[in-house]
């Protein structure tokens, strides 16, 4: 089986709880969130999301991930899969740790597998990783925004 994985990482002048409720608030994505401009579900292990992501040149992919993972203030992490498994399989993870009160270290990743990997490894390598990291630089911009609010 193929792998390929991204990670990236920000720090966030905010609460875990308050970043938590940002990543968590799915409808509010489409007014702030650049990278995954679309969410609807909850953040429950089990539940299905329903998930639209930006791709280059202004086009969108809709993704239907379950949720692995929902610690609140701690991970969220889900599965998403193209077809069937081992295709081309995503498993998306958002932690959140505290580094002192008022700040934590914010870090996103996405681990690929599947026989698809090889073929698209240079999107996964380009496309995917600044899209998160747009995401990390927006969600940060909206704790701030809250918590000045």
């Amino acid at each position: 089986m193929f792998r390929n994985e991204i990670r990236t990482e920000i720090e966030i002048e905010g609460t875990a709880q308050e970043v938590w409720d940002t990543l968590t608030d799915f409808e509010s994505y489409s007014e702030w969130n650049t990278g995954f401009v679309k969410a609807a579900g909850r953040a429950k292990v089990g539940e299905a999301l329903h998930v639209t992501f930006s791709q280059k040149a202004g086009k969108t992919m809709d993704i239907h991930p379950t949720v692995l993972v929902a610690e609140p203030g701690r991970e969220l992490r889900w599965l998403g899969r193209l077809l069937m498994p081992g295709i081309f399989d995503g498993e998306h993870r958002f932690e959140i740790h505290e580094s002192e009160p008022g700040h934590v270290k914010f870090v996103q990743g996405e681990q690929f597998r599947g026989v698809l990997v090889p073929f698209v490894r240079s999107m996964i390598e380009g496309n995917t990783l600044s899209m998160l990291q747009r995401v990390n630089a927006d969600l940060a911009a909206r704790v701030r925004s809250r918590a000045a609010a």
